[in-house]
């Protein structure tokens, strides 16, 4: 058995939080397999293609796993590890899901036990959580190897998540007494309404619409009518939402939100909550509760014909922040139970889930603003050659808010020689983006001036990224062109990058795809070599970033085929008429694309 190195965990208050304890203890599980959650744990690893995935549960000293596949030896055995071995922890704290590609970029975790002994590099965890939305665990798929964690595959782990937390709730329900068992029944139907609200939540960024569709989700199945009501930065409310059962009384609904957020006094409930942090639950209500929130006597009148007998409302609270973002306000009308405490968990849980989704859509708007200022001012000016055309393109993947690193860049050198490159940084965040201008930057440093062939340059780059310790997994293809009495000649080195492709005036497509070598930024030095190629006059080099060919649904030569095809079918087309035509080849592209094209004259 190989020795183990245990280093003490960094403290996490959520893990000792009394009511989450018993929660872990109530469920009867330990350090041993059960098969419901091994199922949970082999649907993971044969949905999302993954070695190693986990049913977690972490207490306050430790991790177990009743459900499990694929973990090395001895952990296979024992069923659980020390919190220093343990990704899931930061789950609980965070209390949202944790998605990581490489765990090695990542600060929190890079220094983890977990990355050298059980072997995870890329780790998506969803919070699995008991009744009152407490963290309970994680339910997790790991891969040993660095790995861009798709839409889907994320959507699908976290209804899995929602179906094991299901799981949990019920482990913990059969401990209650006859009528417990009553309230389980009961609360199986919000589960449902969670697990859908989720789903419906995470598929959009936009605000508008994730509050129209959580307005409709709680409506008639909690409420006769409800609002959702959202605040400016100041906490002041500036934004409402709300729907009734009754497609008749839409202007009606719609009248009482516009005039409550205008009128409303500082008495009123939504007001109250908003200064308190704390829910409110009215199970008896009548028109009084109305006159006392608001000076205008016509949101009494429109209660009255939209139904006010019991109300509830709960805050809206920011992802991993104390501030609120908002609240959500349940009524009920006379012909309706009143609402009661297990409504007032339920709604809880909805308003918590409203905020991740809220949070979530008012950072994509602040990161998309910066994504685009910040993309932009990184994409260089092309330069102007009298014996080469340069073309370049990038585009963002379709939903995503990130700065990519993917890169391109074209520089003349002091002899007239032309320097070329392009590349694409491990990563979809500003962390990403930061190393991508810094690899750009040192392209230029390390080339500009000097006659060195390209494996040199490409060589010295790699000695630069280790000496400069510049964490980054990265590929890259960098190319030299000089005009020739017979053409351009083009000579280039590929560090793990798809291969360039060339299109002869003559229409003629054909893959460069010679020494494909190691990424850029490997620990051990890596031996570059270079190749050489002859461009026609009017033949074209085209240089382009993965998200151009790769697709999850097929293997990248399919893609690298039909991009040939794609080129060979455009026929005799200006440079930039061809760039726009691949960009827009009518499918969804699932990550960034950058492409330059340089055309010999």
């Amino acid at each position: 058995m190989t020795e183990r190195t245990e280093r003490p965990a960094v403290a996490i208050p959520a893990l000792a939080e009394p009511g989450r304890l018993r929660s872990l203890t109530d469920t009867g599980l330990d350090a041993a397999p059960d098969e419901a959650f091994d199922r949970f744990a082999r649907l993971v690893s044969d949905l999302l293609d993954v070695p190693v995935a986990l049913v977690s549960l972490v207490s306050e000293t430790r991790q177990f796993f009743p459900g499990a596949v694929g973990l090395p030896d001895p952990w296979a055995d024992l069923r659980q590890t020390p919190l220093s071995h343990s990704f899931c922890q930061h789950v609980i704290d965070t209390e949202i899901p944790l998605v990581l590609p490489d765990a090695r970029l990542y600060p929190r975790v890079r220094d983890n036990l977990a990355v050298p002994e059980l072997g995870v590099v890329a780790y998506a965890g969803m919070p699995l959580t008991d009744l009152d939305g407490r963290v309970l665990g994680s339910l997790c798929a790991i891969d040993s190897r660095p790995r861009a964690w798709t839409k889907a595959q994320l959507h699908t782990l976290a209804d899995l998540a929602a179906a094991c937390s299901s799981e949990l709730r019920l482990r913990i329900a059969l401990d209650a007494a006859e009528s417990a068992r009553r309230l389980a029944e009961q609360a199986h139907e919000r589960l449902n309404l969670l697990a859908s609200l989720s789903e419906t939540l995470s598929d959009t960024l936009d605000v508008e619409t994730a509050v129209g569709r959580l307005a409709d989700a709680v409506v008639p199945l909690l409420a006769d009518w409800a609002m959702v009501t959202l605040v400016d930065q100041a906490g002041i409310p500036r934004w409402v939402t709300a729907v009734h059962r009754d497609p008749a009384r839409a202007a009606e609904v719609a009248r009482f939100g516009e005039v409550a957020l205008d009128r409303l006094g500082p008495a009123s409930i939504t007001r109250t909550v908003l200064r308190t942090g704390q829910p409110v639950l009215r199970d008896v209500a009548d028109l009084a509760d109305v006159r006392r929130a608001s000076d205008a006597p016509e949101l009494v009148t429109l209660a009255e014909r939209l139904g006010f007998a019991s109300h509830l409302t709960v805050p809206v609270p920011a992802p991993g922040r104390g501030a609120l973002m908002g609240v959500v306000t349940l009524v009920n009308g006379p012909d309706r139970r009143a609402f009661d405490d297990d409504d007032l968990g339920t709604a809880l849980e909805i308003g918590r889930r409203a905020g991740q989704a809220v949070g979530n859509g008012w950072i994509y708007g602040e990161q998309r603003h910066v994504a685009e200022v910040l993309q932009h001012s990184m994409l260089p000016q092309l330069p102007q050659s009298p014996w080469v055309e340069l073309v370049a393109r990038y585009q963002p993947a379709a939903d995503r808010v990130e700065v990519g690193g993917d890169w391109y860049d074209a520089f003349v050198q002091p002899d007239g020689d032309l320097i070329a490159a392009i590349g694409d940084v491990a990563g979809h965040d500003i962390e990403a983006a930061a190393t991508m201008g810094q690899l750009r930057n040192l392209v230029r440093g390390n080339a500009y001036g000097r006659g060195d062939p390209v494996d040199e340059l490409m060589r010295r780059l790699d000695a630069t990224i280790s000496g400069l310790r510049i964490p980054t997994a990265a590929t890259a293809v960098l190319a030299r062109l000089r005009p020739t009495p017979d053409g351009v000649s083009v000579t280039w080195c590929n560090a793990g990058h798809p291969a360039p492709l060339l299109v002869t005036a003559g229409g003629d497509v054909r893959l460069l795809d010679g020494r494909r070598e190691p990424l850029l930024g490997l620990t051990r030095p890596v031996p570059r070599t270079g190749a050489e190629v002859l461009l026609g006059p009017g033949d074209t080099l085209l240089l382009y970033t993965d998200g151009l060919v790769e697709r999850r649904d097929q293997p990248i030569d399919e893609g690298m085929g039909q991009l040939c095809e794609r080129v060979a079918a455009a026929g005799a087309r200006p440079t930039a008429e061809l760039c726009d035509l691949l960009l827009g080849a009518g499918q969804r592209r699932e990550d960034d694309v950058a492409l330059l094209a340089l055309r010999a004259r």
